[in-house]
C-alpha cells in the first residue's frame, strides 16, 4: 500500500484516528492519483470477483480523470490470518476496501450473521432481493455504527452452498454425525454444523485444499464455483446438493476514509459498485449453473438432498439465533424469506 501523505491529509487522518486516506502532494500536476487505495478479497486471481473488482476500479480511475487509483489484491494479498485479519485491517484503515461474507463479518458487525441463516433463501436471486432491500439496509446501519461503510447494492455473489465430502455422500442428517466439517471463521457456521452433529473445523479459504488433502477435514461446504476455483475436485469425491445456505461478498469501505472523499468521487464509486455487483452476480449464477455437468466430467459424484430433515433438526438453532440477532433483524429476514424460521 502506498503511503505518500501531505501534511493536510495527515492532520485530517489524525483527527479521525486514522491515516487511511492518502492524498499525494502535487498529484494532479504530475499526472498521479490523488487518492491511492487498497482493495482486498479472498477469491483467486482468475475468479469473477477479482475480474469485476479490477474492471470496476479501472473504470473509477477513468471516470475520475485519474484521481482515484486502487490496487486489487486476490487471496487477501496472502496476509497471515486471511479474512479475520483483513477485517481488522479494514476497521483500522490499514486497507480501505474489502469484500467479506456476512458470517465472517459478524465478528465485527454481529447482525451481519443473518445473511447466513440456513435454508432462509431458495436461490441466489432470492437472497439478492433481501440484501438489496430492507434487510440489507438494516445491516448497513449496523455496519456504519462499527466504522464500516457498506453499499446499497454491494453484495457480490458467492452462491448457494453445497457439501462436498471426501469419502461418502450426505443423504440424511445422520450422515453428518462425527464428520469433521471445514467451516469459515463464523459463529453461525460453527453452531449450525454442531447442531447437525458435525465437528466443525475452522480453516480459511486459501487452506481448504490442504485441509481436505491432509485429513484435517472430512468435508467442506461452499458453492460449486469455489470447488472449481480452488480445485477442490482434486481432493473430494462427492457433492451433496443441500443448498443449505446462500453467501455473498459484501463490498465495504473504511468509513472515515469514505466520509472524507469528495461527494463526486463517492458517487462515482457507488455507481460502479452497483454495476460491478450486478455483472458479477450474473457471472456467478452462470458458473454455479454449468459446473454440475463440468465437475461430473471431472469425476465428482452428485446427489440431490431433501432439505426437510435437516431443517427439522434446526428448530432450537433458529430460536437461539432469533434471540441473538434481535426481533427486528429476524422479522426483516422472515419477510424477505417469505417464511417463518423460528
Amino acid at each position: 500500500m502506498r503511503k505518500t501523505v501531505t501534511r493536510r491529509s495527515f492532520l485530517a487522518g489524525a483527527a479521525a484516528g486514522s491515516a487511511s486516506l492518502f492524498i499525494r502532494a502535487g498529484a494532479a500536476a504530475q499526472g498521479r492519483a490523488e487518492f491511492a487505495f487498497t482493495q482486498y478479497h479472498n477469491q483467486t486471481a482468475d475468479s469473477s470477483l477479482h475480474k469485476r473488482l479490477s474492471e470496476m476500479w479501472s473504470t473509477v480511475r477513468t471516470e475520475t480523470g485519474g484521481r482515484v487509483d486502487t490496487q486489487v489484491f486476490p487471496l487477501n494479498n496472502n496476509v497471515t490470518g486471511s479474512d479475520p485479519t483483513a477485517l481488522k485491517m479494514l476497521v483500522s484503515g490499514e486497507i480501505q476496501f474489502f469484500t467479506l461474507m456476512g458470517g465472517v463479518l459478524g465478528a465485527a458487525v454481529p447482525v451481519a450473521e443473518i445473511q447466513q441463516v440456513p435454508f432462509a433463501f431458495r436461490t441466489a436471486p432470492h437472497a439478492h432481493q433481501a440484501v438489496d432491500g430492507a434487510l440489507g439496509a438494516y445491516i448497513l446501519e449496523e455496519m456504519a455504527a462499527k466504522g464500516i461503510h457498506g453499499f446499497t447494492v454491494g453484495a457480490f455473489d458467492n452462491g448457494m452452498r453445497q457439501i462436498t465430502p471426501v469419502s461418502k455422500p450426505i443423504v440424511v442428517p445422520a450422515d453428518l454425525k462425527g464428520m469433521r466439517m471445514r467451516v469459515p471463521a463464523g459463529a453461525m457456521f460453527d453452531d449450525m454444523f454442531r447442531t447437525l452433529g458435525c465437528e466443525p473445523v475452522t480453516i480459511n479459504s486459501i487452506d481448504i485444499y490442504a485441509g481436505l488433502k491432509s485429513g484435517k477435514a472430512d468435508a467442506q461446504e461452499n458453492p460449486l464455483a469455489l470447488v472449481d476455483g480452488f480445485k477442490l475436485y482434486e481432493v473430494v469425491k462427492y457433492v451433496s446438493m443441500t443448498n443449505h445456505m446462500w453467501s455473498g461478498f459484501n463490498q465495504m469501505a473504511h468509513l472515515p476514509t469514505w466520509q472524507r472523499l469528495p461527494a463526486d468521487i463517492r458517487q462515482t464509486i457507488d455507481r460502479n459498485v452497483t454495476r460491478a455487483v450486478r455483472l458479477q452476480r450474473a457471472d456467478q449464477e452462470a458458473a454455479n449453473g454449468r459446473l454440475r455437468a463440468e465437475l461430473t466430467k471431472r469425476g465428482l459424484i452428485f446427489n440431490d438432498v431433501d432439505q426437510a430433515p435437516f431443517r427439522g433438526q434446526l428448530s432450537g438453532f433458529y430460536k437461539t439465533w432469533k434471540g441473538r440477532l434481535g426481533a427486528k433483524a429476524w422479522s426483516l429476514l422472515e419477510t424477505a424469506a417469505g417464511t417463518t424460521l423460528a
